[in-house]
């Protein structure tokens, strides 16, 4: 049994190569899309205070007292200054997408803002500080600010302090996980022009 074949082989095999170089181009472009588009999902939750559709804790009286005193008038967790919210970045290389705080970014003091996401991210362990007479005026302060009634003391003993938990990034990412291999196929055939979301 002889095959026969016919037709023009160059430039079939030029269309199969073309189809190739064009499923790449789509499947990194619907890479970059749903990349930015989880970048926009946690940015939308910390600015609406609810990142996944879950609330955030809102900052305590003292918080407020001391952004207050700092100079800040916001009440909003997580954006005293906006640092955290304008760090969250997306790099794409090759096939994986990273989302998330470069370990480069800083906040406006200096401080790693990849250790205060992951702070906030998680909560910190108990932080126990021996009080001086000046921090003991400094708190009686921010109480005062807050509306609470200091009691007076020597100025000896400690505080005990905790950073509560406030997850910004996983609910995210929970809640975009949703549908992403829908919405994946859906930008590729976009891209390739074989219909998808408008």
């Amino acid at each position: 049994m002889a095959v026969l074949r016919t037709g023009d082989w160059a430039r079939a095999r030029q269309l199969l190569e073309a189809g190739a170089s064009r499923l790449e181009g789509a499947l990194q472009m619907a890479l970059r899309q749903e990349a930015h588009a989880l970048r926009n999902e946690v940015v939308q939750g910390l600015t609406q205070q609810a990142p996944g559709g879950e609330p955030l804790r809102p900052p305590s009286p003292l918080t407020l007292a001391a952004r207050q005193l700092a100079g800040f008038n916001g009440t909003k967790a997580l954006l005293v200054s906006g640092a955290l919210r304008n760090s969250i970045s997306v790099v794409v290389e090759g096939d994986e997408a990273f989302i998330g705080i470069s370990r480069t970014a800083k906040s406006p003091d200096g401080e790693s803002l990849v250790d205060v996401a992951q702070l906030q991210e998680y909560g910190g362990p108990p932080v126990v500080i021996l009080m001086t007479p000046r921090m003991r005026r400094y708190v009686f302060a921010l109480m005062r600010k807050a509306g609470q009634v200091p009691t007076g003391g020597s100025g000896r003993g400690v505080v005990v302090t905790q950073t509560a938990a406030r997850p910004f990034l996983r609910p995210a990412f929970a809640r975009f996980r949703q549908g992403a291999s829908r919405r994946f196929l859906l930008r590729v055939a976009k891209e390739l022009d074989l219909g998808g979301p408008g």
